[in-house]
């Protein structure tokens, strides 16, 4: 007890964090001993999001993971702030386990390091080609498919479809942790400029950036692809999430979520997002955990 509380003082000597929250937080979060951590106040809703990853979020609000916040913090009457930090590894580790923020947005609903809300929307990966190419593409069996080089991001799960119908020689991998100083849409852009005949992009980015684009894009949703391996599946329900242990963060968030979900909507169909309603075909959609 002693060396709690001292370690407490020690804690406040360093930082400008109260002694009030240093005791708070080793009562209720079971953080080390005399651990300085955040206290989230009644009023405060706290996103962890990425400073530069559009079309999800930047510091300057732009993102529809931005606007959803926005949504939600207004319907709840709380006031929004962020804790940003680049979606890489240790993400989580740095901002929402760390306490420096209390929600994510978007997660993939059978994302075992939170607890996840029942999922809102659906998202999968399309493929992007010019229109004037020519090209006619819906799925991993079209014969034009055979003729090009095809730009997706390494280690994608499209990249089991691809090997099973014998596409492995078109394909050009992208490094999917992206060079900071370029945009998150370049596969796309290579596209435009020639680089690659067709992407094939995580939906969310490739509608956002094709839309914002200007050019006669075509945007085909890849068809879902698990009838082989799991590894293949190339769609997964989104929810929100939170710590786990906090369920009731996570059904308080998730009733919002609910009751304002054709406006949450809206907004994707306003940044070009291609979605669809969350499906419970096995456990990696989360048919466990929110099927009912």
């Amino acid at each position: 007890m002693f060396k709690k509380g001292l370690l407490g003082i020690l804690a406040v000597l360093a930082s400008p964090f109260s002694i009030v929250e240093v005791y708070a937080n080793d009562i209720l979060n079971d953080g080390k001993v005399g651990e300085v951590r955040r206290v989230p106040g009644d009023n405060e809703f706290k996103v962890c999001a990425d400073s530069n990853n559009m079309p999800y979020s930047n510091d300057k609000g732009e993102g529809f993971e931005n606007k959803i916040a926005e949504l939600l913090a207004a319907d709840m009457g709380k006031e929004l702030s962020y804790q940003y930090w680049f979606d890489r590894f240790g993400y989580l580790r740095n901002t929402l386990n760390a306490w420096r923020c209390d929600y994510l947005i978007g997660t993939n609903t059978t994302y075992d390091a939170v607890d996840t809300t029942k999922p809102y929307y659906r998202a999968g990966h399309v493929f992007i080609y010019r229109k004037d190419s020519g090209l006619n593409i819906s799925d991993f069996k079209s014969e034009d498919l055979r003729k090009v080089e095809i730009g997706l991001k390494d280690k994608s799960p499209v990249a089991v479809a691809l090997n099973d119908h014998d596409l492995m020689a078109n394909a050009r991998p992208y490094r999917i942790q992206r060079d900071l100083t370029e945009s998150p849409g370049k596969l796309v852009q290579d596209v435009i400029d020639g680089v690659v005949d067709v992407a094939i992009e995580w939906g969310p980015i490739g509608g956002y950036y094709a839309k914002q684009s200007g050019v006669d894009l075509v945007v085909v949703p890849v068809p879902e692809y698990e009838q082989v391996k799991q590894t293949g599946k190339t769609y997964w329900n989104i929810s929100a999430g939170v710590r786990k242990r906090e369920a009731e963060r996570r059904d308080e968030i998730e009733a919002v979520i609910m009751r304002n979900k054709d406006k949450i909507l809206k907004i994707l169909d306003d940044y070009g997002i291609p979605h669809s309603e969350p499906v419970f075909g096995s456990n990696l959609d989360g048919y466990k955990r929110h099927k009912n």
